[in-house]
């Protein structure tokens, strides 16, 4: 989920601020209210909407020179072999970056033995594990940086909301190759990248890939900031961020400066926004891509990049996707199984409604692919590639665009109910592991009661055949209750990203005091951790009792909080089974059945789609939930 959950409506820092922060020697952009999305574009989706003029790629504000075009195929540089395709591969730009994304090497988490992510293939040939990033900015990262690499155009634009003498102006904002500018110049006193920051791209030329690695230039500036609390990258070294990652990864400094003020402005609501992106036919979905979820039109939403597409034994589609988290993961690489639950879940643009009775798929989710910059009668345009026309689908189309979640559940192939069962229990134990970090993060609790309503559908049925009483009494652990699901625009905690592992401790630690306490023979649920009163009391006041007042850090609004002065969060409907008529001990013991999935077992079940021919790119690793 993303980190920042842009919203609709949302106002901008204004220029003093930031000249204040900057004077102030602070970083003046982390930290910053996103930009907001623009309005559904219709049958102007079709075609594309004029931006700036090409002739504002000014030498001030520039942050790389556009040297090749996303249709090139038979230039000198399209000619060339590169880190996924080979030389004279009669590929586009655009089709590159697929297969850049579909040749991703998985790996294992940083300091993890549960979950796997992917390793990021450079031009020079340097690899690095994936950054850990909120989930849209992973997708944003990953076609920013490509189109640095190669000098393509690019841009992303938003809408600046601003209150001038009581009137709201609405100004379009474009982060790009030619800078952070609006059509009258330079917006907010941005940085101009060409003056400021220095591109060591020439030295490519100049070094073997060996030397170049070995003396690898750094910007010490850059490599001093992050993009959002908790972005640490530590396999690159203690106290790195991910300002330390873009210079890992970027000879052109400028392009690492721009894409970490990108990623603190730009999130799921700009990559739903059509100016971006476009809406695509479930059977044209390929490697690049991405499923977004948009679960309210003021509310969460989240992104996950398709990683793999390819076919199983019968020939059905299939699918794997990786996506980060609040607060930051390195993404986590799923298997099939878990990635056709992704996709055919109505959050991603469904024909269904959500609490506050909004159809999912007018909020702007589902499948999405990046539109290209191209040079359009003067103007730079996010337009289409050639042949994408037929995979398109209009914004306000919503009757199509609602019709996607049963698509893929009828195209992407059926997985064995064993498979399913297991993926979705990978998916909860990753959920409850998330938790045990991050006990604040209502995008964790989530994820797990929403594999445990798959769960309950796959164990209601042959083989299986259990009730849903009988699927929690064999799954169910005493933090799923103490974690419930929250609403997320009724829950201030929901914004709290800063919650940590000790805080988790004394908020079991609390329960079970509760229950030692007990009359023998009442049963009570446990306290769920929410706020209540206005505040935490009760766990706080347990941390003070047990001396660990200093451990328990107070609420913060972490994100764009706009239901902060709520006094009592709101539980979600739950569907699960009441505490007492579970009996849960304080230690539950792992069904025979169950795989390592359960809560403290050491390993997981087996990648079903590990080492499978039909898998292009799958290994023998396991897969992340």
């Amino acid at each position: 989920m993303q980190a920042r959950y842009r919203l609709l409506g949302l106002i901008t820092l204004t220029l003093a601020w930031l000249l204040s922060c900057q004077g102030a020697g602070d970083d003046p952009y982390e930290g910053a209210d996103p930009l907001a999305p623009g309005p559904k574009l219709g049958k102007a989706d079709g075609a594309g909407v004029k931006a700036l003029p090409v002739s504002v790629d000014s030498a001030s504000t520039r942050v790389w020179t556009v040297v090749n075009q996303w249709e090139d195929t038979d230039t000198t540089a399209a000619r060339q072999a590169g880190i996924a395709w080979s030389a004279d591969s009669g590929l586009n730009w655009d089709e590159k970056f697929a297969a850049w994304i579909g040749n991703l090497q998985k790996i294992p988490v940083h300091e993890s033995k549960y979950s796997k992510t992917f390793e990021l293939a450079t031009p020079w040939g340097k690899k690095v594990p994936a950054p850990s990033l909120d989930c849209a900015d992973v997708w944003i990262f990953l076609r920013a940086t490509f189109a640095a690499w190669y000098q393509l155009p690019f841009y992303m634009e938003a809408v600046d909301y601003k209150k001038v003498n009581g009137k709201v102006l609405k100004t379009r904002v474009f982060f790009g190759h030619f800078g952070i500018r609006t059509a009258s110049g330079n917006w907010n006193g941005m940085p101009l990248f060409a003056s400021y920051y220095k591109d060591y791209t020439y030295l490519a030329a100049q070094k073997t890939p060996e030397q170049l690695i070995a003396d690898w230039p750094q910007d010490a500036k850059l490599r001093s900031r992050g993009t959002i609390d908790g972005d640490d990258q530590p396999f690159l070294g203690e106290g790195a961020r991910m300002g330390a990652y873009l210079d890992e990864v970027h000879l052109n400094k400028r392009a690492g400066h721009f894409i970490r003020i990108l990623l603190i402005y730009f999130g799921t609501p700009n990559l739903a926004d059509s100016h971006n992106t476009f809406n695509l036919v479930p059977d044209a979905v390929r490697e690049g891509d991405a499923m977004l979820y948009r679960r309210a039109s003021d509310g969460s939403g989240h992104t996950m990049v398709v990683l793999r597409v390819g076919k199983n034994a019968a020939g059905q589609l299939t699918v794997q996707v990786a996506s980060g988290n609040v607060p930051p993961r390195q993404p986590s690489w799923e298997s099939e199984a878990a990635s056709k639950s992704r996709f055919t879940n109505n959050e991603g643009g469904g024909p269904t409604t959500n609490s506050k009775g909004e159809v999912y798929a007018e909020l702007g989710g589902g499948l999405k692919r990046w539109r290209v910059a191209k040079k359009v009668g003067g103007y730079w345009m996010n337009t289409f590639m050639e042949g994408d026309e037929a995979s398109w689908i209009d914004d306000t189309d919503y009757k199509t665009l609602g019709e996607r979640p049963g698509i893929f559940k009828q195209i992407l192939g059926e997985v064995p109910p064993e498979e399913k069962k297991q993926a979705l229990l990978v998916m909860i134990a990753d959920a409850r592991r998330h938790l045990e970090q991050y006990p604040a993060s209502c995008a964790a609790r989530e994820r797990r009661e929403q594999a445990f309503r798959d769960l309950y559908d796959v164990m209601g049925s042959y083989p299986f055949n259990k009730t849903k009483e009988e699927v929690d009494r064999e799954f169910r652990t005493k933090a799923d209750y103490v974690f419930a699901e929250l609403v997320y625009e009724k829950s201030k905690t929901c914004c709290w990203n800063s919650s940590n592992a000790t805080m988790y401790n004394i908020i079991m630690d609390y329960v079970e005091t509760l229950e030692k306490n007990a009359t023998v023979g009442s049963c009570s649920p446990p306290p769920v951790f929410m706020a209540t009163g206005g505040g935490y009391d009760a766990f706080a006041g347990h941390a003070a009792a047990t001396g660990q007042s200093l451990a328990w850090k107070p609420w913060s609004d972490d994100e764009s909080c706009p239901q902060k002065n709520v006094t009592d969060d709101t539980e979600a409907d739950h569907l699960w089974t009441d505490y007492c008529q579970l009996g849960l001990t304080s230690t539950p013991q792992p069904s025979p059945d169950a795989g390592a999935a359960d809560a403290g077992v050491d390993t997981i079940p087996p990648d079903p789609d590990a080492g499978a021919a039909n898998s292009p790119g799958a290994d023998a690793g396991v897969p992340s939930p």
